[in-house]
């Protein structure tokens, strides 16, 4: 039985994911993204992350449900954005316009692949 190569649509969605993640992590931890260096405020990101990898298990990696996950963590990443911004986390070292625009970028490369993995699983 010949098992089928995943698409480019898969690939590149699985790529930009994996990116996101990867720069997330570095963001968060190293520089951080939510007030000043080791503000433990940015381990919340570690949720996103966990969402992640939980979705990419329950649904083994399958295009469609990895689209669902990946606007879970978008969602999940947009909604501490609004929590930070709300409860005034971070400042003076991280003004809203700054933690809203970062958190913005992740937003979408999370949802960009998201829909790459939706025309993953229809191509």
């Amino acid at each position: 039985m010949r098992t089928a190569l995943p698409s480019t649509a898969y690939r590149a969605a699985l790529g930009l994911a994996l990116f996101a993640s990867f720069i997330l992590i570095w963001l968060g931890l190293g520089v951080g993204i939510i007030g000043a260096d080791g503000d433990r405020t940015n381990l919340l990101y570690g949720g996103v992350l966990l969402i992640g990898l939980a979705g990419a298990f329950i649904v083994r990696l399958r295009a469609a449900g990895m689209a669902r996950t990946l606007v879970a963590m978008a969602f999940t990443q947009a909604a501490i954005a609004v929590l930070a911004v709300l409860a005034g986390w971070g400042m003076p070292w991280s003004p809203p316009v700054e933690i809203l625009a970062l958190n913005a970028i992740f937003v979408a490369l999370f949802l960009g692949s998201a829909w790459l993995f939706q025309r993953g699983a229809h191509g």
